[in-house]
């Protein structure tokens, strides 16, 4: 941290030393430190992991597009299990905060991975949503407002670390599902999960992810979720985390002005593996710009 710049955050009462997370689906602990040092970042979001292990999805699961990329890889993962073993062990190398991303297939799988993370160096727990729930006939857990609250409320009952819950921007009314998610105790926010989208090979006449859709990242997705922060933030208390195609620093000040307390960084990380720590720097160096000294000096400029 800079001498002359403070800024930490806190996030449902954990404190960060900056506002910068790696979003989930892009993170791996040992494959990202090979390239920076994790502890530069306030946390880490580690990949998605479930109660046992899953496959993901048939390939050719990622496609570029214009302004971002779709992926359909499915959540594959190695399960909660090697998760213990393998990736929170190599964290404990580096002062950083960590935050497990779990994802599930029903209610009792989400209860499931928090019931073993609770007894480790997890520092929060970061619950995706949008998950097909296979007991309701594969609706998604995030895009009905009743079975997000029914969720949040299931996890929030046994955890014992403080529960995010990450938004699907796939829905109507983005703020109907946040006050849901905030009724059934959330502790925090995170938004924009990855849009829905599709790509055809005009030239072979098929479509280019054997999944059909997939989810849509990248800077070309930044403005929905920007907006939808700023909605957000109008109608919950609790804190956000922003993330959607950030890739500068100024992108950062610009979430935070719309009303998120930190952010994540996903898809520019795969373009560029030290992403996250160049972006704090620009984001840093913006801040001394503009004379600001904290956090909140940087959220409070914004007037609408």
């Amino acid at each position: 941290m800079s001498s002359n710049l403070d800024l930490r955050v806190n996030i449902a009462g954990v404190e960060w030393k900056n506002p910068i997370t790696t979003a989930s689906g892009t993170f791996s602990a040992r494959e990202s430190s090979a390239f920076y040092d994790l502890s530069r970042l306030g946390a880490v979001t580690t990949k998605g992991v479930a109660d046992h292990p899953w496959p993901g999805n048939p390939t050719p699961r990622i496609a570029e597009t214009y302004g971002g990329m779709l992926n359909a890889v499915g959540l594959q993962n190695p399960g909660v299990e090697a998760y213990m073993q393998e990736e929170l062990p190599y964290l404990k190398n580096y002062d950083t905060r960590v935050i497990a991303n779990v994802a599930g297939h029903s209610i009792e799988e989400y209860v499931n991975v928090v019931e073993r993370l609770n007894e480790t160096d997890v520092d929060m727990f970061e619950i995706n949503i949008s998950c097909p729930n296979v007991k309701q006939g594969g609706i998604g857990f995030g895009t009905d407002p009743g079975l997000a609250e029914q969720v949040t409320r299931a996890v929030k009952d046994i955890a014992k670390k403080p529960v995010i819950i990450k938004l699907t921007p796939n829905v109507t009314d983005i703020t109907e599902i946040a006050r849901a998610v905030e009724a059934g105790g959330a502790d925090a926010i995170s938004m924009i999960n990855t849009l829905l989208g599709m790509r055809i090979d005009v030239r072979k006449g098929k479509l280019v992810l054997a999944n059909k859709t997939g989810g849509f990242s990248g800077p070309a997705v930044k403005p929905v979720a920007v907006r939808m922060v700023y909605q957000v933030r109008r109608a919950v208390n609790v804190p956000i985390i922003g993330l959607g195609g950030i890739s500068t620093g100024e992108d950062v000040a610009e979430f935070l002005m719309a009303g998120a307390d930190a952010v994540a960084i996903g898809t520019a990380a795969l373009a560029n593996p030290t992403a996250p720590v160049d972006i704090l720097e620009q984001f840093e160096t913006y801040m001394r710009e503009m004379g600001f000294k904290t956090i909140a000096d940087v959220k409070n400029a914004f007037h609408e």
